[in-house]
């Protein structure tokens, strides 16, 4: 039984991956599918030129963009986390409507920025129901990179969330995973997966028109401007996701968020993958 689960989330990776690297379809039926990101801004980043094609897609972002420590909030003249956090709602609205998402197919779990990794057992439950709910049967997401720390522990809830519908015996979640940015042999590598290659990845060269739709919802994201300004508009990457051993430091060990303070050393990491999954009372990562 669960080979024919693994077997069928497989097929229906692939099937989505091959629906959008066919250039002939413009819209794509997507009511089962959901875009499960951790921050306002990384849904334009990672699938923001796929965004506009997926016919009644769920979006779930799980913080609130805020981080409690004030740095980026004063930098950017805001008073308090809230203030901030309410102008980033208001952006990742505005991106959205770009894309012609509607209001209801849009969920915010507003965990304050920077602490998915100390809340990954309550966030894992709530994406378990919140995909049940909506008959989710496809998530795409982040790829377990090393990058942000609010990435990562996303990345692990998902896939937590994947495991608890399969044990739970309604249908296992197929996971697709796109990079946003990691730790490099030379610096910041963006919008690219590690080496080797995964025979599964799909690099879409965008068109004109999608590549401008991407263009102008990271341009919605005001306040992220200088965050924002590196990364490409030409292309979009995205593979089936493996299956992690979060209780190993991603990227092999090179952790882009050692350099910053980010609220998580990666030293720390480890520790708290094992202490959510055994929470969770889930044996092993999905496939």
């Amino acid at each position: 039984m669960r080979s024919n689960r693994t077997t069928l989330c497989r097929g229906r990776c692939s099937a989505l991956l091959a629906a959008l690297a066919d250039p002939a379809l413009g819209r794509i039926e997507a009511s089962r599918l959901a875009v499960v990101l951790a921050h306002p801004d990384d849904e334009a980043i990672a699938y923001g030129a796929q965004l506009g094609r997926l016919e009644g897609v769920s979006v779930v972002i799980v913080t609130d963009g805020a981080p409690r420590d004030l740095r980026d909030a004063r930098r950017l003249g805001f008073a308090t986390a809230r203030d901030y956090a309410i102008a980033r709602k208001q952006e990742l609205n505005a991106a959205l409507a770009l894309a012609r998402i509607c209001h209801d197919r849009i969920e915010c779990l507003d965990v304050p920025d920077q602490e998915v990794a100390f809340r990954m057992p309550r966030v894992s439950l709530d994406l378990a129901r919140l995909l049940a709910q909506r008959g989710i049967e496809t998530v795409l997401t982040h790829a377990y990179e090393g990058g942000h720390p609010d990435h990562d522990a996303t990345a692990l809830c998902v896939h937590a969330a994947s495991a608890l519908q399969d044990g739970s015996r309604r249908h296992r979640i197929g996971i697709v995973e796109a990079p946003l940015y990691r730790l490099g042999a030379h610096g910041i590598v963006r919008q690219e997966f590690a080496k080797p290659r995964h025979p599964g990845e799909l690099a879409l060269r965008l068109s004109a028109r999608r590549s401008e739709l991407k263009r102008q919802m990271i341009a919605a994201h005001r306040t992220q401007r200088e965050v924002l300004a590196p990364f490409r508009f030409d292309i979009e990457r995205f593979r089936p996701a493996p299956g992690y051993d979060f209780a190993q430091r991603p990227n092999a060990g090179r952790v882009l968020y050692d350099q910053h303070p980010w609220g998580l050393r990666s030293a720390h990491w480890p520790e708290l993958a094992r202490a959510a999954w055994a929470h969770l009372h889930l044996r092993r990562t999905p496939c």
